[in-house]
């Protein structure tokens, strides 16, 4: 019997040598390929200088092609504009359905939102000091510190406890509001529905951010909403309060 595969998307990633650390790849990887095939890995970087070694010796592993970019001004970056180049390339080869940024730089803040204008998904990752303006500009933002976690347990993001999230006002309202939008008459709403409306409005919430694999585990550690585990693994969940209207 023939079985008929999800259609994935086709991804090109594209690094930022100068603002990624080599030990976030093998993370990376296993992150990226939850949202497609990556067709195209490249990374830019002026591959004279001794400060790349680290990524040199994961590229083969890898397939990852490196692009030169010499710096023509001591103390600039210059693969930015190579790296926006390649991008707006490879986006009017209409052979993509999103790509990934990998870069803490807001340089990159235009090139998330002109891909967006051309309705195409684009997943960025970096550091927590990646400016705000790149985070929001992205569909779904990753920072790297998790995908650091996954390899060195040692890195491992300490679990928030109940106390400290209840008192997350920020946290609680954005689950509230969410669950108000994707609730049915009686309150209760799909908490893929609602993970999806949060990761919409927020593009970097992620719960593992707060240490917590999966995103029930959160709604779980928090307390302040009922949860209904139904058939064929289908999670439900309702705000605590609705119990106490009338």
């Amino acid at each position: 019997m023939n079985v008929d595969l999800p259609v994935q998307r086709r991804l090109a990633v594209l690094i930022d040598a100068d603002n990624a650390q080599p030990a976030i790849i093998e993370g990376l990887v296993r992150e990226i390929v939850k949202y497609g095939i990556p067709s195209v890995k490249r990374i830019y970087g002026d591959w004279t200088t001794p400060n790349l070694a680290g990524w040199k010796s994961v590229l083969l592993d890898h397939s990852i092609q490196p692009i030169q970019q010499f710096r023509y001004t001591v103390g600039k970056n210059a693969t930015d504009s190579a790296m926006i180049i390649d991008a707006m390339d490879l986006l009017y080869t209409r052979r993509f359905d999103g790509f990934c940024l990998v870069s803490s730089d807001s340089d990159f803040t235009r090139l998330a939102s002109r891909i967006r204008e051309e309705g195409l998904l684009v997943y960025g990752f970096g550091e927590e000091k990646t400016p705000k303006a790149f985070v929001s500009a992205c569909d779904k933002f990753i920072f790297t510190k998790v995908l650091l976690t996954e390899e060195n347990p040692d890195t491992a993001i300490r679990k928030q406890e109940t106390k400290k999230l209840k008192g997350d006002t920020k946290l609680v309202n954005l689950f509230r509001n969410a669950l108000e939008a994707a609730s049915d008459d009686s309150g209760w709403a799909h908490l893929g529905a609602v993970g999806h409306h949060i990761a919409k409005q927020v593009p970097e919430f992620d719960s593992r951010n707060y240490g917590y694999k999966k995103l029930v585990d959160l709604v779980s550690a928090i307390t302040l909403f009922e949860i209904d585990r139904r058939s064929q693994g289908t999670v439900y969940i309702r705000d605590k309060r609705s119990k106490l209207q009338p």
